[in-house]
């Protein structure tokens, strides 16, 4: 991990994310210092993660608007047909520009965006999924001095996902689903 205290942390999950998120979000407090940026790959709007979310979560749950300042103890689900980017001062932008590995909203996207504006103080959390966006996201976040955590490919639903990320970014780390929990909070107490 970053020596840097972490800033936001941002979160790529596509087949089998639900699960995988319902295991992490629901155990953040309503009082998590960071906010919390979430790309899942859904095939059409509504999603409905938001509503999903909001009734397992202590922490606010929404989708955000465009140019909306980010806001400590929030989790920022990005809007099905919209990338989520965010932009240095800490706004989202939506974009619904081409989409990227057959996918918008793309978590390469989100995590090439936020590298460059939060740098070191970003955590990347890739989970499961089957094709390899992200990979290339989670590696620019090591490249800007970020931390990236990987829901380890032998348990998850989906391997494609972590296991390219894994290969493009070998200084992220392979975890349960329940490490990566205790890390999130880990990294909140710093």
């Amino acid at each position: 991990m970053s020596a840097e205290p972490v800033a936001a942390v941002v979160i790529g999950a596509s087949a089998g994310a639900v699960q995988a998120l319902s295991e992490i979000l629901p155990r953040l407090p309503a009082d998590y210092p960071l906010p919390v940026l979430v790309v899942v790959h859904v095939p059409s709007a509504p999603s409905g993660l938001t509503t999903l979310f909001s009734t397992k979560c202590a922490m606010a749950v929404v989708e955000p608007d465009d140019k909306e300042m980010l806001a400590p103890g929030t989790i920022y689900f990005a809007p099905p047909g919209y990338h989520l980017l965010v932009e240095p001062g800490g706004s989202v932008a939506l974009s619904a520009d081409e989409p990227v590995l057959y996918s918008r909203p793309s978590i390469d996207v989100l995590f090439e965006s936020a590298a460059d504006s939060f740098g070191p103080a970003l955590l990347g959390i890739v989970l499961t999924g089957a094709n390899e966006d992200g990979a290339r996201g989670a590696a620019q976040i090591v490249a800007q001095g970020g931390s990236v955590l990987v829901e380890d490919p032998a348990t998850a639903y989906a391997a494609t996902m972590p296991a390219a990320a894994l290969a493009h970014c070998p200084a992220a780390r392979a975890l349960s689903l329940d490490a990566i929990c205790e890390a999130l909070i880990s990294v909140a107490a710093q």
